[in-house]
């Protein structure tokens, strides 16, 4: 009856122990590993956080700001300002075929320009996030970093981007290759009765560098997340590795 007795009690703090035991530690008892890893601290998943977005920047601006980073790079070319595509037409019709291959072509070695002297302005828009937007952010989807960056820094990078993309395009002289075609546009309006068009280069360029860099950083942090060969720091390795 002793024994008995005794084994109830073993039985009854077991069973205690383990719904005392938080889901992961209960699984991994369940299992049959018997251990657990520890949990991450706070700061741990703040600094691979700022880890991750530092690699992806970087990495994003390395892509990027070579030699026909944007030009020859189908999925962040950027195109003739869509809301000129009549300037575009009109002009070929013009027979300035060849310049308007050249705006384009200079409108993303613009964009490159930038991008090679963005690696501070980038890296400095990392700022400090809250403890719940760190794990929001580690549980959320394979580009919650990058969302999470871009809607809070998008209108301070774009102040201190703007004056490195008009930089950039007045090295490249840019405005020389536009004027024409707007100009020749614009006045052909007098006969066709079209509405004159005027874009502002710089914030479009500046609009299509950024989505550009940011692709990359997405593109960075889905790979962090899933490939552990990615994962090229002791940082990393436990912070993504505990998801």
């Amino acid at each position: 009856m002793k024994k008995i007795k005794q084994l109830a009690i073993v039985a009854a703090f077991a069973s205690f122990t383990l719904v005392a035991c938080d889901p992961a530690a209960l699984e991994g008892i369940m299992s049959g590993t018997g251990t657990t890893k520890p949990a991450l601290t706070n700061e741990e998943v703040i600094k691979g956080l700022k880890e991750a977005l530092n690699i992806g920047a970087k990495n994003a601006v390395s892509f990027t700001s070579k030699t026909d980073g944007f030009n020859k790079n189908n999925l962040i070319r950027i195109p003739f300002p869509a809301e000129a595509q009549k300037v575009k037409d009109a002009a070929i019709k013009l027979g300035l075929s060849s310049q308007v291959e050249t705006f384009e072509s200079t409108l993303n070695k613009a964009a490159e320009k930038a991008a090679a002297e963005a690696v501070p302005v980038f890296v400095n828009a990392i700022t400090s996030m809250s403890i719940q937007d760190g794990f929001n952010i580690l549980r959320g989807d394979s580009i919650a970093a990058t969302t999470f960056l871009r809607n809070a820094t998008t209108a301070e990078l774009t102040a201190k981007f703007s004056p490195i993309v008009q930089k950039a395009i007045d090295e490249v002289k840019l405005t020389s290759y536009w004027e024409p075609l707007t100009r020749a546009y614009n006045q052909s309006t007098i006969l066709t009765g079209n509405q004159p068009v005027n874009t502002d280069l710089n914030a479009y360029v500046t609009d299509k560098a950024l989505s550009g860099l940011f692709y990359y950083v997405a593109a960075e942090e889905n790979k962090i997340r899933k490939d552990p060969a990615a994962r090229v720091t002791d940082i990393l390795k436990r912070v993504f590795g505990n998801q």
